[in-house]
């Protein structure tokens, strides 16, 4: 599932990235923005207090991975290439 993207408050800079270790789709979203050398702050819903309540509050759903971007918008499983666009939009990776 993929959500367009779509507006939150933003974070400061960067990317917050809230996920868990059991989940296939934050995986490959870690992966990818790791290949990229993309840097971001990941937030495990699993061990850090208040994360998942955040994730939720960010997206007003339960899917996860969740990815805030600095410019105030966020993306809720997004497919490789929608992340990628996203980080090619926002200047932290180049092709």
């Amino acid at each position: 599932m993929s959500d367009s993207t779509a507006q939150a408050s933003g974070t400061s800079e960067g990317i917050e990235f809230y996920g868990a270790d059991w989940c296939t789709d934050c995986r490959r979203s870690k992966k990818l923005l790791d290949e990229l050398g993309v840097t971001y702050i990941y937030h495990d819903l699993e061990s850090e207090d208040g994360a998942p309540e955040r994730a939720t509050a960010i997206s007003g759903q339960k899917h996860i991975p969740v990815l805030q971007f600095a410019d105030g918008t966020f993306q809720v499983e997004p497919s490789n290439a929608e992340l990628r666009a996203k980080v090619v939009e926002l200047g932290l990776y180049s092709e």
